[in-house]
């Protein structure tokens, strides 16, 4: 059985605030149902531990990024070597009264040749790094995927889903920038320090005079680079206030119209929305001001070679050819100063992303199936708890030693005030989380003795909230099963009530669904679920508040309908409503996590207990029952 309802994204309703995964730092985790911490954009310059991770990712492209680094310092060397010629040529080819054309003509086909391996270079040098970096995107989306297939329920109940979606997106992008920065880094330190080194061999007088503007810069970059990196915090999270709050307005549009509030909104809006321009425009300013001081020294140190070098041109102590190749070196001499300083601020981005990256790919595999785990092919369908006591958090226990059985081909109803314990205890039947004390047993078996594959094999669930994919209505029934015809497709439609409705969409069976199903009503949502886990043809059919959300008459449809399917198969039926709960075989009655009555409606009436003072208080519903008349036929006080 394939759930698609198996991975629920908010906190579990019978779980309570707080930690459950123990002394474990849990980053991830959230408080109640709010998520009051923002995530550091930056972190260390360097972290050993996240940089490792990230060379196993790059361990099968080593050769690619090898070649990638070559493409780079050939790159940089073609640059370093362009100005060079070009003195040469000036001042060996074109020296005034010792012109030589074929000597220039030679010097023509140097340059030439250059300028084609520095484009080649260029070329081999982007292609490379930009196809190894997507190479890198897609794996790490892979692996976090792959392992958030797998990872226990306890820890989906307690994260945040826009917390992993940022992971799976912008997180893996800022470690894509980090692999592509990091090796034009390389060619940029290169050039750096080769541009140093040429201009200082060329004539160290003016190399030095040329590279006294560094220290300035340095200087300016030191005051800017820790203001810059606040306000382009803030300028973030101020875009992250902004976007909140415009999903939410429009996920709320309808409950705003309908409380006029359209007007206030809008001023919250504009206030929030005013606060994100002015910390970008605060950002640009950071973001600005160093461009003009670049180029002011940039233009300094042009003008210290212009005016030094001519100088010493017109004193036969400098070559011109010499003093044109450092007005080369001095134009490109800024340009990898620049781009360094962006890489720290990629690194810090990317070292804090990785560690968030690598957090959920480290995540523990809380359920995991035993080396010697069975595989039955096919199983009787009985279902037994002996002494299973669980909870989410520890010291805080949902289920106390409850125990029963049913037996193969029975419908046996868990009933109960909100809280009791009755979804907790058909996730155990599924081993989404492993007991504490006793056992679940499925077909006999201890369900820690058998594969998960195998109990999804065996068991189908049909929850309250139905999820539905962007997918037609023949694949979403067939999901649990890829092999269905579309013969088991409407026959199952037909058995539940669905297939008249589905004949009516657009292209019938073929109409493709809108995200999770927006295009049906949520009845009809219901009622393709039920098809859904009818053709996964299990042995055991749990339905967790399936029919909360239908009407009386679809759920009279559905009941008679199940009531021909389910013979053979066993079924545990969590229902509030007494139209469900009186059609079950037999009834099992919890409260606070423990059982405390289990019969037949008839037999439970007679009895006089819980369920006869609270099924004679003549509500529709158990979650109808207010909580002060639940207490008071706890002790004896209900109607009779």
């Amino acid at each position: 059985m394939s759930a698609p309802e198996k991975t629920p994204t908010a906190p579990h309703p019978e779980q309570g605030p707080g930690n459950a995964m123990g002394d474990r730092p849990a980053p991830l985790a959230v408080v109640g149902s709010q998520v009051d911490q923002e995530e550091e954009l930056f972190g260390r310059a360097f972290d050993p531990w996240v940089v490792k991770r990230f060379l196993t990712y790059l361990a099968p492209y080593r050769r690619r990024i090898a070649l990638g680094i070559l493409a780079v310092l050939t790159f940089t060397a073609t640059q370093l070597s362009i100005p060079l010629i070009v003195r040469a040529a000036i001042d060996h080819a074109l020296a005034e009264g010792a012109g030589d054309l074929d000597l220039l003509q030679l010097f023509v086909g140097v340059f030439v040749g250059v300028v084609a391996l520095n484009y080649a270079a260029n070329h081999l040098m982007e292609a490379t790094v930009s196809r190894t970096a997507q190479h890198l995107l897609f794996d790490l989306r892979r692996a976090m995927y792959a392992h958030l297939q797998v990872v226990s329920l306890s820890f989906m109940d307690k994260t945040e889903v826009g917390r992993l979606m940022s992971r799976l997106q912008g997180d893996v992008y800022a470690l894509q920038e980090f692999l592509e920065s990091s090796i034009f880094a390389i060619g940029d330190l290169v050039l750096l320090f080769g541009i140093v080194a040429v201009v200082l061999s060329l004539n160290p007088a003016l190399g030095g005079l040329t590279l006294s503007v560094v220290p300035l810069l340095l200087l300016v970059r030191i005051v800017w680079l820790p203001l810059a990196r606040k306000a382009f915090m803030a300028a973030r999270e101020a875009s992250s206030a902004v976007n909140g709050a415009l999903a939410e307005n429009v996920h709320g549009i309808r409950a705003i119209q309908e409380l006029g509030r359209e007007e206030v909104n809008f001023r919250l809006f504009e206030t929030k929305a005013r606060t994100n321009l002015n910390a970008h425009l605060l950002a640009s300013k950071f973001t600005n001001v160093m461009i003009p001081i670049v180029d002011t020294l940039t233009g300094s140190a042009m003008a210290i070679v212009v005016v030094a070098g001519g100088s010493m041109v017109l004193s036969d102590s400098l070559d011109i050819g010499v003093m044109v190749a450092f007005l080369f070196y001095v134009q490109r001499f800024f340009d990898p100063i620049r781009s360094l300083t962006l890489q720290y601020s990629i690194m810090q981005r990317a070292m804090a992303a990785g560690q968030r990256i690598f957090e959920v790919t480290d995540v523990d595999v809380e359920v995991k199936d035993a080396p010697d785990a069975e595989e039955p092919a096919e199983i009787d369908g009985a279902v037994e708890f002996r002494g299973v006591t669980f909870g989410y958090v520890p010291g805080n226990p949902v289920l106390h030693d409850v125990s029963f059985k049913v037996a193969p081909g029975e419908t046996v109803a868990l009933v109960g005030p909100t809280g009791s314990g009755k979804t907790s205890t058909t996730a155990l039947v599924h081993r989404f989380y492993d007991v504490w004390e006793g056992q679940v047993l499925v077909g006999g078996r201890d369900v820690r003795a058998v594969t998960q594959a195998s109990l999804g094999r065996h068991i189908a669930m049909v929850l309250q909230e139905p999820f539905l994919f962007s997918d037609t209505v023949e694949a979403n029934i067939r999901y649990a099963h890829a092999e269905a015809t579309r013969a088991d497709v409407e026959a199952a439609a037909k058995a539940v009530g669905a297939h008249d409705f589905i004949l009516k969409l657009p292209q019938g069976y073929d109409t493709m669904l809108e995200q999770r199903g927006a295009n049906l009503s949520l009845g009809q949502r219901q009622l393709i679920s039920f098809a859904r886990a009818l053709v996964a043809d299990a042995r055991i059919l749990v339905l967790d508040e399936a029919t909360a959300n239908v009407d009386s008459y679809t759920e009279l449809e559905i009941q008679r309908a199940l009531a021909r399917l389910l013979q053979g198969r066993t079924a545990l039926v969590i229902a509030h409503r007494l139209a469900t709960i009186r059609g079950a075989d037999r009834i099992i009655v919890l409260q606070d996590g423990r059982k405390i009555e289990e019969g037949r409606h008839d037999a439970l009436v007679a009895a006089g207990g819980l369920y006869a003072r609270l099924y004679r208080m003549n509500y529709a519903s158990f979650d109808d029952i207010p909580d002060e008349e639940i207490a008071k036929a706890t002790r004896g006080e209900g109607a009779t």
